[in-house]
């Protein structure tokens, strides 16, 4: 019986991304791929379902959709609850983005939902992003491509490595060719501390009517303090593969008895 991963990303059905996915995906023996992408970007929407309008499935070409609006998360709730409703998939992967999911970004990354949504129904799952330099914004998907089938045929012949409610998130060092990266090698990291800072860009159409557009931040990181290890920046900064495993639990455990004590 062919292993069955099911796809999807928040960049888009016709992403770049995704589309090498998918080529370095159907270049693995006994697989069988499903897509189910959002018919429009959908970056930075979070783990976000859309509960107060109807959905549409729109078939691409065999096992290939796109879900009209649709959020990476309503494209892995409504794939594991119409198309496979008599069996899981054996694996989900969300990606290739386009730009890197590091640190607290992941908290915004609609590529990390597609996974969450994943492993909250107990579907194994992998958040894959290619870190980019945006003066090329087509980026290389050489590496990521070349990664992604190793953990495929890891977990495939082997088994996942992370308990229930955990997923990996994958990040590929920026834009370089298959040359280049040969020494890159795949890390543990944990997610790293970013620095934020608004950055938002006044304009005015025609009429004089301003609106704004929300800017990027720049890769700005430190180490987590009394951690072991290193973090996803510091990896990718060495040009080597992040791969982070992330829990949904996000409890402050260890706040808890100093908010027990504040409250009394």
């Amino acid at each position: 019986m062919a292993y069955k991963i099911l796809v999807t990303n928040d960049d888009g059905y016709e992403a770049k991304g995704l589309l090498s996915l998918i080529k370095a995906l159907r270049e693995l023996d006994d697989v069988e791929i499903t897509v189910v992408a959002p018919a429009s970007e959908k970056s930075a929407c979070g783990h976000s379902l859309t509960i107060i309008r109807p959905l549409r499935f729109i078939s691409v070409e065999d096992n290939f959709f796109k879900l009209d609006d649709g959020t990476p998360s309503d494209c892995v709730y409504l794939a594991l609850s119409t198309i496979f409703v008599d069996a899981k998939p054996d694996l989900l992967i969300s990606g290739i983005n386009r730009g890197s999911n590091m640190g607290e970004d992941i908290t915004y990354s609609g590529t990390a939902a597609g996974a969450m949504e994943g492993v909250l129904h107990g579907v194994p799952s992998i958040a894959i992003s290619q870190v980019m330099d945006f003066s090329d914004p087509q980026g290389d998907f050489t590496l990521a491509q070349k990664v992604i089938k190793e953990l495929v045929l890891k977990i495939k012949n082997g088994s996942f490595p992370l308990p229930k409610r955990e997923f990996l998130n994958v990040n590929i060092p920026p834009d370089l060719d298959s040359t280049d990266n040969r020494d890159a090698k795949m890390v543990v990291t944990y997610a790293g501390y970013r620095f934020y800072a608004n950055d938002s860009h006044l304009h005015r159409n025609p009429r004089g009517e301003e609106f704004y557009w929300l800017g990027l931040h720049p890769l700005n990181f430190l180490p987590r303090e009394g951690v072991e290890g290193i973090s996803d920046y510091e990896a990718i900064e060495a040009g080597n593969i992040s791969i982070t495993p992330i829990q949904l639990d996000m409890s402050a455990y260890k706040s808890m008895n100093k908010l027990k004590a504040w409250i009394e």
